[in-house]
């Protein structure tokens, strides 16, 4: 399958290349960066450490895109939008790691979607996607006796919040209990709140070093207390998971899909 990276001088976009290096049934054959960046004309391999590819960094994507199979995002939410129509012009597989996307990028993807084959998901990792399938579960069996809060922990350069994986994780607690993560969600609390609301499901968001991602639901009732968990300890298991849902989507039919239809996790 023949892949492109988007982003590919970046931290997570190095870390793709080099996923894409290592795994079988694949090959990069394109790497885009921004206009104006260092990185245009440079070695993608290189940059990454995995050795010299031939494939040079560029700021031109439409002709990249056209002879390629997939891209791999993990960029910025405007970036993302723009370069869903290009994959979706081209017809091939978009697979976007990119947080922060709003309601708006998501009916633009969704659009998308009707030409590209889209897997798109606020984590890639295996574990935070079983976590999520657990989240539903027990939401649904507990109800609302049980408090949702859902703590997460990144590193200082972070720029989005609550993180795309803790709302992954709210929205699988919304769905256990068939309720609108919108309309249910508290991302902030400060000053005299007043109790806290049955069925509310809660947001804290924690910043600071170079921490990967950590996160926390918490089911607390009536004098007992669940916890379901997820550690990052290395980012190359988003990249990983990337090059797999790649490979998953590449003979699939046009379409609008999560990691947990590439895990086979729904239901």
């Amino acid at each position: 399958m023949r892949l492109v990276v988007v982003g590919a001088a970046g931290r997570m976009g190095r870390m793709l290349v080099k996923a894409v290096a290592e795994t079988e049934g694949c090959r990069l054959v394109g790497a885009i960066e921004r206009p104006g960046s260092q990185a245009v004309g440079q070695d993608a391999g290189l940059l990454a450490g995995t050795g010299l590819l031939d494939v040079p960094v560029t700021d031109d994507p439409l002709p990249v895109f056209a002879q390629a199979d997939g891209v791999l995002d993990f960029t910025a939410p405007a970036a993302t939008v723009a370069f869903a129509a290009l994959a979706a012009q081209a017809r091939i597989v978009h697979v976007i790691g990119t947080t922060g996307l709003q309601e708006p990028d998501f009916a633009r993807l969704e659009a998308a979607a009707r030409h590209a084959r889209i897997v798109q998901s606020g984590n890639m990792s295996l574990g935070v996607n079983l976590l999520a399938g657990l989240v539903r579960r027990a939401a649904a069996a507990l109800g609302e006796d049980f408090d949702i809060e859902i703590v997460e922990m990144h590193h200082r350069m972070k720029v989005d919040a609550p993180s795309g994986t803790a709302l992954l994780l709210g929205e699988a607690a919304a769905e256990g209990r068939k309720v609108s993560l919108n309309e249910r969600s508290v991302r902030v609390r400060d000053g005299h709140t007043g109790a806290r609301r049955a069925g509310d499901i809660g947001f804290a968001t924690l910043r600071g070093g170079t921490v990967v991602g950590e996160h926390n639901v918490i089911f607390a009732g009536p004098g007992e207390r669940l916890e379901l968990a997820h550690r990052a300890e290395d980012r190359g298991i988003f990249a990983r998971g990337a090059v797999r849902a790649a490979l998953w989507a590449f003979d699939r039919k046009p379409g609008y899909y999560t990691m947990a239809d590439v895990l086979g996790l729904d239901g």
